[in-house]
Order: structure tokens, then sequence, then C-alpha cells
């Protein structure tokens, strides 16, 4: 992404210049600095780190790009506000003039993966074609913006593609395709999969090659701590993971094949709040959702290894939100008992309690950050700011509820959240169990779980970017990111308008029909902002913290330290 660095190293050292004056010194460094040890930086996030792929399903609910942004880039990025930034390492993403939007990807001639394979068009095509929808064997997160590509026009080995999209379906985010996360590496899928390339199986509609490549895809990056294999974890970033253990966290350290500005610092570790255990005794960078640290020795890690300086911030540039988002199956099939549980949720109450200072927030995709969210949000959820405890006896009267609630475990926020709901809801007559586990997925959505707490609907760690197009698939009927699977044909016509629309005023009156359809059938239950802590140690340099779903983590390879 250097290619384009002058203007952005200012624009990122005021921005780091900015944050570093509103945070308080007073985060220890655990870099080892000996002779014989790289400088580190310990980096601490909420994401899970379960798979090496993050467009699938649980990569993008565990939220790991915020680890493998700057290990698997793509022809852009989500900056410090979530807005889409070209990234000229990778290559150029050119409009081609035509009657439907046309996008010439050109990769750059040194681009090559950290085993030494070159980075082709047969990575984007894969890409399309395990989000298109279109090959039900893959199983991404979403099909936003992909699904609207009519055609990849890809030679084998080709430096170049050309995607053209299907008439009257100009993506608005169409630069945030083929991004970050991505392009993953398709000559490494192909070996998984025991063919030869991925290139004329897709081209031809090979059912039977396709299926091997969507397995592969699909479950042949699951990451666990242990071995890591280098020929599968191949990189085509500014840092190459180099070990993933319990004890010493997903060691990430410079990839010795890239071709643009090398990464700052030698080594970075990322560190889980899903595994609390093996922590060192501080952190240099931290961004999490507020309340996710667990408990260690009987004490909240929260009170053994919050720095002083790591802020929850400002809930009004905030891309993601609280959310509890309702199956719509088994005790909430019907819409009745999904309005008696929201009629109990003490929305405002949980706010006050819990949102580090945010406003009540009615809307599902539109954020606080997002102009249009603030012009709409008190028109919405009105008769769901504060618990009614009549209504909910009056719509569950006959019906006695029994909801299991759930979050991914370990977050003391969540679980304080859901113990209110229920002492709430049972002065109703409705049982609400905390059902949490630090094995929770957002596949357990009806069927050991009710209802799940999730950031925007989608996610456990963070969440969101500054267009929303991709964000509303989560009330589309089909799409992967609708977990809760809520189904209303106006509402999906909606939010496909929604995606190809760039006028704000048709984009206001698009997001007003689907949030009436939500609400009217109560698909979740939106809360506030969701808090995030972020922070960094005094001894660590241009560290621009995020609001997007790629965290903090989205310009890694410039975070520089000092030895101390």
């Amino acid at each position: 992404m250097h290619s384009i660095s002058k203007g952005r190293r200012g624009r990122r050292a005021l921005r780091a210049a900015t944050f570093a004056a509103s945070v308080v010194a007073g985060l220890g460094l655990v870099t080892a600095c000996g002779d014989d040890t790289p400088p580190t930086i310990n980096y601490l996030v909420d994401a899970r780190i379960s798979t090496y792929n993050p467009n699938t399903v649980s990569g993008n609910a565990d939220g790991v790009l915020m680890a493998f942004a700057r290990v698997l880039p793509g022809f852009s990025f989500l900056g410090a506000s979530g807005q889409v930034i070209p990234d000229h390492d990778i290559g150029t993403a050119s409009v081609v003039p035509g009657p439907s939007l046309t996008v010439r990807y050109d990769f750059n001639p040194k681009a090559v993966f950290s085993d030494g394979d070159a980075i082709t068009c047969d990575d984007l095509l894969l890409s399309w074609a395990a989000q298109s929808g279109r090959f039900s064997d893959f199983a991404p997160a979403t099909t936003a913006g992909y699904r609207d590509i009519a055609n990849v026009d890809c030679t084998a080995g080709a430096r170049t593609a050309t995607v053209t999209f299907a008439k009257g379906r100009d993506y608005r985010d169409w630069l945030g395709l083929f991004g970050a996360g991505t392009l993953m590496p398709s000559h490494v899928v192909a070996r998984q999969a025991g063919v030869a390339d991925v290139v004329k199986p897709i081209q031809s509609n090979n059912r039977d090659v396709i299926a091997k490549l969507a397995k592969a895809w699909n479950t042949g990056f699951t990451l666990r701590p242990g071995a890591v294999d280098p020929k599968l974890l191949v990189s085509s970033g500014p840092y190459k993971v180099d070990s993933f253990t319990s004890e010493g966290g997903l060691v990430l350290t410079r990839n010795e094949k890239w071709w643009g500005d090398p990464a700052s610092t030698d080594r970075v570790v990322v560190w889980s709040t899903s595994s609390p255990e093996n922590f060192p005794g501080g952190f240099d960078v931290v961004d999490i959702a507020d309340g996710t640290l667990a408990e260690r020795d009987g004490k909240p890690v929260a009170d053994q290894l919050r720095p002083a300086n790591v802020k929850v911030a400002d809930p009004r540039r905030a891309l993601g939100v609280d959310e509890i988002v309702l199956s719509t199956s088994g005790v909430f099939a019907n819409a009745v008992a999904r309005h008696a549980f929201a009629s109990c949720v003490p929305r405002d109450d949980l706010t006050r309690r819990f949102g580090a200072s945010a406003q009540l927030w009615n809307l599902r995709f539109l954020s606080p950050a997002d102009t249009l969210g603030s012009a709409i949000n008190g028109e919405f959820g009105k008769r769901y700011q504060r618990a009614d405890l009549p209504r909910t006896r009056q719509l569950a009267a006959q019906r006695p509820l029994k909801i299991r609630l759930a979050y991914r475990g370990r977050d003391s926020r969540n679980k304080a959240m859901v113990a209110a709901i229920a002492e709430s809801c049972k002065q109703a007559g409705i049982t609400v169990t905390d059902t949490a586990s630090p094995t929770t997925t957002v596949g357990d959505l009806g069927r050991t779980v009710d209802g799940l707490v999730l950031t925007s609907g989608v996610s456990f760690a963070a969440a969101g970017a500054n267009d929303s197009a991709r964000t509303s698939y989560q009330l589309r009927g089909g799409d992967p990111l609708n977990i809760g699977d809520f189904r209303d044909p106006p509402t999906s016509a909606a939010i496909d308008q929604l995606a190809v629309t760039v006028n704000a005023e048709d984009r206001l009156r698009l997001a007003r029909s689907i949030e009436t359809a939500a609400w009217r059938e109560m698909a979740s239950i939106p809360l506030f902002a969701t808090p995030r802590q972020q922070g960094l140690a005094p001894s660590v340099g241009s560290v621009v913290p995020s609001a997007a779903r790629s965290g903090t983590g989205w310009n890694m390879d410039r975070w520089k330290v000092s030895k101390q």
C-alpha cells in the first residue's frame, strides 16, 4: 500500500498524534529487547483466531481480519474511519467505460506469495466464485457485492482480470470488493482439493471439482494452536504467520518475499481475549470491546492487565452496534413472541449501564458514524425504548416463553447485560437463560440458542465499515450474513436496491423501509454503539486505532517500537 504513501504518511502521523494526545501514559511495553530477540509488539484483540480465512462464516463472526489485514492484503483496505483505500502494492483497480460497471484489475508484477508463487487472477476468480452465491458448496460469510458480478474474465496465471457487473447492478461499494483478507491463495486451495487449478473447473462449472475446492476453501484454513504449516498459511503481505501456540500467541514476522516497504517492526504477537490463560504481563496495542476480558485466577483480567491509557472510543464514530439477533424458528418462530421478548428488554437501562456514554441506537445497519443514521435514528424503536412489562404479559399470554440467550463466553459485559435482561423479563413471566460458552458460534442460533448478542448482527469482534451496504445484508433473505434467517421479500428487494443506490435521499427512503420492516417483524433488537477500548504503549508509534472490522491492525506494518 505504500506506493500511495506520501500523503497517507502525513495523515497517519496526524491521526497517531491526535490519538496519542488523548490517552494517558502508563501501558508497560512487553517487548523483549535483548540482543538475541527481535523487537516485538504484543497486540490484544477480541477476535477469536479460529481460521486463516476471514471470508467464511466463522472467520467473519470471529473477526479474524483484525489479525490478518496485513498478512493477506487485497486491492483495497479499510482505513481508520472504515473508509476504503486502494492498495497499490497489490495492484490497481480501474473502471472501464461500458454499459455496465466494469472494473479491470491489474496485479503488481512483483506480487508473490511467501512461497514464491505469483499472485494472479486465479486468486481473484476463486474469491468471486466462493462469495458469489452461485456455487452452493462454498460457505461464505456474505454474498454482498460479489453476487452482482456477471462475469470474471481471467486467463489462468494472468496478472490481469476484468470484472463485469450485471446490468443495473453497479454495486456502490465496488472498491471494497477483493480487498484485504479476500484473496486466499488459490494454488494452496487447489493443492488441498487435489486438483490442478481453480480456473478451468470454475469457468466450466465442473460441480464435482468445485465441491472439492469449496471444501478446501471452507475448512482447509482452520487454525488451532500447534504446528504451523508454512505451505498452507502462505502470506501475500508484509507479515506472515511464524507460529501459533496457546502459550506464545499468534506470532507474525516479516515476510521476506514482500516486495513493498518492509514492516517497521520485526515481530507482532496477536493475543485473543478468548484465550486469556497464557497472557503476558501487559500489551503494547489494545483493541477490544469493553468488558470482553475474562477471569484468571478467580479475578477479572481487566483488573490485572487493563492499562490506564486504554480508553473507550468515541461512540459517535462507531461503526458497530450491540444487537440481539433473534432466531425466526423455535420459541421465536412467531413474531408475537419476538415482540413479547423485546418488550421486556430494558434498552434504556442497558444503554446507561453498559453503553459507555453512547446513545440508545434504534438502527441495525446504519451506524452512529453514518450521517444518514443520525438523521433517522429517532424515528424508530420508540415503543421499545424501555421495558413494558404489561405489554409483555399481554403478548406472551398462553405461551410461557423460555429463552436461551448467548454471546461469546468469558465476556463480562455481555454476561451482566443478559443478567439484567433476565431480571427484567422474569417480572413478566419470561424465563431468560444465559447459555453462553467459549465455544459459542453464530451457527448455534436457532439450534441451541434463541438469541445472540453480536456487533452489528454479524460479529463477536470488531465490525462495520464506512459504507453500510455490506452490513445491510444481515436482513436480506437467504444471505449467510442473515444468521437469524429473517425473511421478508420487500425488505430483501429494498436491500438489493440500496446496494446500488448512490443518491442520499433515495438511500434514506430505502433505509426507512428496511428498518420499518425489521421493527415490525422484530428481526433483532438494536441497543447502542458497541463500546471499544483502544490504546497503545507510549513507546509504540504510528498506531492508528480503527473503527472498522479490520481493527487497529489495519496499518500494523507501520507500527514502530523503541527499546526500553
